[in-house]
């Protein structure tokens, strides 16, 4: 059992509008709870405080899994990843393709690009999908 409370877990995804804070796709078009993603890793001294908590998606949530740094692969430097409670998506993220691709402005975004495969083949699948409906890409 999560030892988050349900009203903190409430207020983090609708603090959200029930996206992935990574990725920013909505819970109700993959038709799953987002889950509760600690920005900085329980398992590297991260606390259930709610800045550390983030509304995630269970892919990203699964790729980020430990990590809280990578390799940003245009400098090769190991980087923070993003942080949704100290930066802003649209500083460090774009969308390309029409919304279909995420890329990475900053070596921030570059490097949480990579380490949470934002651009896996199922995640851009889906985009091109919501595309064509006019549900997707999200505003910034």
């Amino acid at each position: 059992m999560s030892s988050i409370p349900k009203r903190i877990r409430a207020q983090v995804w609708a603090e959200a509008g029930h996206r992935c804070e990574y990725c920013r796709t909505s819970s109700r078009l993959i038709g799953m709870p987002l889950i509760i993603d600690h920005i900085i890793p329980k398992s590297l001294g991260g606390s259930d405080e709610r800045e550390n908590l983030a509304a995630s998606c269970y892919r990203c949530n699964e790729f980020k899994g430990g990590k809280n740094d990578d390799i940003d692969p245009e400098t090769s430097q190991l980087v923070p990843l993003f942080n949704p409670r100290l930066q802003m998506w649209g500083e460090h993220f774009a969308w390309a393709n029409n919304g279909s691709h995420i890329i990475g402005l900053t070596p921030t975004g570059r490097a949480t690009v990579v380490a949470l495969r934002l651009n896996n083949d199922y995640a851009v699948a889906a985009r091109i999908m919501w595309i064509s409906k006019d549900w997707h890409p999200p505003e910034v």
